[in-house]
């Protein structure tokens, strides 16, 4: 375990609708589905909130590319996202590329017996714990944090 940076991590998967949120106990050996919230002009606040309640030491935001890795609108949307979550200097705050966490969280919850349509209000937070355990197990393994900080904007 060399290098790995011991600490609460919040996973955040940002969706045009909702955005799921997890989270990791300190030594990085379990993400867990949080909440979804509403993706709304109260999105940020609320994971402000939630940042209050769980202390992280930084904040994982998925980076959606496609599978070539370039951007996509959704990319763009989640750079945004993350670029309001660093501004408020809550937590360093990393985006990961997570191409297919989602893919994941849907195949996941269809082994576990769910349909897609009963799944919808968990499958963000699914996605944001796949996410976030890759993003821990990659740092385990490497010895490096996963993903890009997101710098504060100038003034």
């Amino acid at each position: 375990m060399t290098g790995f940076r011991r600490g609460v991590r919040l996973g955040i998967d940002v969706g045009r609708a909702r955005v799921g949120v997890a989270r990791c106990d300190p030594d990085g050996m379990l993400a867990v589905p949080v909440e979804t919230v509403p993706r709304d002009e109260r999105s940020v606040a609320r994971i402000l909130e939630l940042v209050a309640e769980h202390e992280p030491m930084e904040i994982v935001v998925g980076l959606p590319l496609n599978m070539r890795g370039e951007d996509t609108p959704s990319t763009a949307d989640a750079r945004v996202f993350a670029a309001e979550l660093a501004a408020t200097g809550a937590a360093p705050v990393r985006l990961v590329d997570e191409r297919l966490s989602t893919v994941s969280a849907h195949t996941a919850l269809r082994q576990s017996g769910r349909s897609q349509k009963r799944s919808r209000s968990i499958v963000d937070q699914v996605a944001a714990v796949v996410l976030l355990q890759h993003a821990v197990e990659s740092e385990k393994h490497t010895g490096v944090a996963a993903g890009t900080p997101v710098g504060v904007p100038e003034e």
